[in-house]
């Protein structure tokens, strides 16, 4: 199985997919030579196309388009891939491009932000000069503020690929973010993308290797597609990281029963509700353990396992 890395590929129909892009789109923006032709495609030049499919929502021309790049380029020097280091945002009736985090209006190049004269004046006269590269350490800032606003967007109801976008962005400037990498996952599980959820919850696992949430969600995964063994696994694995993890422990609890693997459901159950004695979840599990208890006297004749108030857990 491909795990993903900071150089990891998509195919042209998973970066359409991921982005919502038909293929006669990209085919005509290659054509007019927006971007290169490529049937492989990297992190950036995700953030490339979803560049150009906000361009492209605002109905602007080709023409208008490279005009736009032209002016970042005149602006803040020539750029090797200028899609990937820009953002496009509109402001009324205008549209600002954000670079490196200067803002400016593209056709006319006009400093959108306040700056000291000083900086101002160096950017004007040396239209050439590349930015300074950003430190690990501003660069994980960065990355950090991008992770936050795809929380923001996610708990606000945003559309998928508003949230996705800054997710990505937030793993691209730290490829070492598990936390968006785990967020990655969860949106593609929610559309039942079954193979770029796993990707990406194995990315942060490969980050972090002890993220216990991380095994928790991939456990969730599993078990949607039936994989049992591996979803236990999984769910074994969270609560050896984290005892205390109830939910693993349902889940466990729910998997071995089904699997009439008696003995672990009863531990798991009881483990649950010694964590979590009082939520409506506690009244189902009850249940279950007492249904256990139950097959068990019928069964062998044999005193039952005990409830969790008599667990020697």
């Amino acid at each position: 199985m491909r795990v993903l890395d900071a150089e990891a590929t998509y195919s042209r129909a998973q970066a359409r997919r991921l982005l919502g892009i038909s293929e006669s789109q990209l085919r005509s923006w290659e054509r007019q030579q927006l971007i290169p032709a490529r049937n492989q495609f990297h992190f950036a030049d995700l953030l490339a196309l979803g560049t150009l499919r906000k361009l492209a929502h605002m109905k602007l021309s080709a023409k208008r388009i490279r005009q736009i790049l032209g002016a970042v380029r005149r602006k803040v020097g020539e750029l090797e891939e200028p899609l990937r280091q820009l953002r496009i945002v509109r402001e009324g009736r205008k549209i600002a491009v954000i670079v490196g985090g200067r803002k400016m209006e593209p056709l006319t190049g006009q400093l959108l932000l306040d700056f000291d004269e000083q900086e101002i004046q160096r950017l004007v006269n040396f239209p050439g000069a590349r930015p300074a590269p950003r430190s690990p350490a501003a660069r994980a800032r960065e990355a950090e503020q991008w992770f936050a606003h795809g929380l923001e967007l996610e708990r606000a109801g945003a559309p998928f690929d508003q949230v996705l976008q800054a997710y990505l962005k937030a793993v691209t400037l730290d490829p070492r973010l598990a936390g968006a990498m785990v967020n990655l996952g969860t949106l593609f599980f929610h559309r039942r993308m079954w193979a770029e959820a796993e990707l990406w919850y194995r990315r942060a696992l490969e980050v972090e290797p002890g993220y216990a949430l991380a095994h928790y969600n991939l456990g969730n995964l599993y078990d949607e597609m039936d994989d049992r063994e591996r979803a236990i696994a999984h769910y074994e694995q969270a609560v050896r990281l984290d005892p205390d993890y109830a939910d693993a422990h349902y889940n466990l609890a729910l998997l071995y029963q089904s699997s009439e693997r008696t003995l672990e459901a009863v531990r798991h159950w009881q483990i649950y509700l010694r964590l979590d004695p009082v939520s409506p979840w506690a009244v189902i599990a009850r249940r279950e353990l007492e249904k256990l208890r139950q097959a068990t006297i019928v069964q062998g004749g044999q005193p039952g396992p005990q409830t969790e108030s008599g667990s020697s857990e």
